[in-house]
């Protein structure tokens, strides 16, 4: 089977590397590690798909020094201290040519016993830690850890370095090399690919696997768009699709289609989209659409966003269905929605309108000298719990923000809104 364009392409040596010139370019501090041979442990800090894997196997070969590599995601403390002991067997050996390097990918998965247990090979010296992560160190790694490191950033790789990329792919590619390719344009090509080289180069593999063998491979903003959406597992968390999916979602949840809101989750949760991320979108959207036309709403969102948070993959479809049908299926209303940005435009075009002297709080025998509270009136000393008093700064009291939508739960709350102000809503 043949292996992926990304693979088959994957750099062997510094000067095939793409990318990341502050760091590995002439005169740079990893080029000057690798150069000299002595590597100090490190972190490297940066988005999927700019070379952080690659550039510790390039290291690791370069120097020839024996390489470990572990994943945060499927490994334990267990397996950390089994990898430590081969390192200290490595160390022990005639044969070893350098100080064995320990590649932990996603480091910033790893809870603080696991990171713990890295501590002592590292200060001791007996492995080369090289960590790779997606967020910020400070955040995610403990702090004797990153005391004992560098964190170098990597950066999105910038058009001309996806260019550069395209023009490899295009002539050294054992593949691609041998097909008849024409470039009319990149920007859709460039666009999706978003600074990762990763995905452009699964694009690369798209468009060539989707072209008969002997026909012309074109890549152009037409077909490269029209690949990616006939392709659901090109969805891509970091992308335009991305945006354009949960756009969809969002507004096929609003408009109560719960078809079309779920299969836009599908597509979501095939892609590999981030679960909590899905389910912020719903906590958001139980506010802004349905709001008082059903306050349950958010109440059944929040406790997704928090079983999502405890369950994950793969049982947490499960909850974010079964919220995305209760939301697709509600009544809707923004009205809470659009009276906060009504207020806000209104506080924005007004200023600090002073609170009146009847609302202010009075702590201090000065401060009701001067009618601070004076002639406030206590609801609950009124039948109802309501007496007709004003809120408002002087300036502002006729005005108003919140304007019921046409729902069974607003209609009460208009009626009694109307009853208490004289049908002022």
């Amino acid at each position: 089977m043949q292996a992926p364009l990304a693979e088959r392409l994957r750099p062997q040596n510094i000067d095939e590397y793409i990318g990341q010139t502050h760091l590995v370019g002439k005169g740079s501090v990893l080029r000057g590690m690798i150069e000299s041979g002595h590597v100090a442990s490190f972190i490297l800090w940066g988005p999927p798909g700019v070379g952080k894997t690659t550039l510790a196997k390039i290291i690791a070969k370069t120097t020839e020094a024996p390489f470990y590599t572990l994943s945060a995601v499927h490994s334990g403390v267990k397996e950390v201290r089994e990898v430590l002991d081969r390192c200290k067997t490595d160390a022990r050996s005639m044969f070893s040519k350098g100080r064995p390097i320990l590649f932990i990918d996603e480091i910033h998965r790893f809870n603080k016993s696991q990171q713990d247990s890295l501590l002592g090979a590292v200060e001791s010296g007996l492995v080369t830690l090289i960590g790779a992560t997606t967020e910020n160190p400070s955040f995610e790694v403990i702090r004797p850890l990153l005391s004992r490191t560098q964190v170098y950033v990597l950066r999105p790789l910038e058009e001309p370095e996806l260019n550069q990329l395209l023009e490899r792919a295009l002539t050294v590619d054992p593949v691609l090399s041998t097909r008849t390719v024409e470039v009319e344009s990149t920007k859709a090509l460039f666009r999706f690919a978003g600074g990762d080289a990763r995905k452009l180069l699964n694009i690369l593999d798209l468009l060539e696997q989707s072209s008969p063998t002997g026909d012309t491979i074109v890549i152009n903003d037409r077909l490269v768009t029209d690949r990616l959406q006939k392709n659901p597992m090109a969805y891509d968390k970091d992308g335009e699709m991305h945006y354009d999916i949960i756009s969809a979602f969002i507004k096929s949840v609003r408009g109560s289609d719960p078809d079309a809101a779920i299969y836009w989750l599908a597509r979501m949760i095939a892609g590999g989209e981030d679960p909590e991320f899905i389910a912020r979108r719903l906590v958001i959207l139980a506010s802004e659409d349905i709001g008082l036309a059903n306050p349950n709403a958010l109440l059944l969102a929040n406790a997704t966003f928090d079983t999502i948070h405890k369950i994950g993959w793969p049982e947490g479809r499960i909850p974010l269905a079964e919220c995305t049908i209760y939301l697709a299926t509600s009544p809707k209303s923004n009205s809470a929605y659009m009276s906060i940005d009504s207020a806000l435009q209104y506080v924005e075009s007004t200023g600090n309108l002073p609170v009146p002297l009847h609302l202010r709080n009075a702590p201090t025998k000065l401060m009701k000298e001067l009618d601070y509270g004076k002639n406030y009136m206590y609801a609950h000393n009124y039948p109802g719990n309501f007496v007709k008093q004003q809120f408002l700064p002087d300036e502002a009291s006729t005005a108003t923000f919140w304007h019921p939508c046409s729902n069974q739960s607003e209609d009460k709350l208009k009626s009694i809104q109307e009853a208490r102000w004289d049908k002022k809503y």
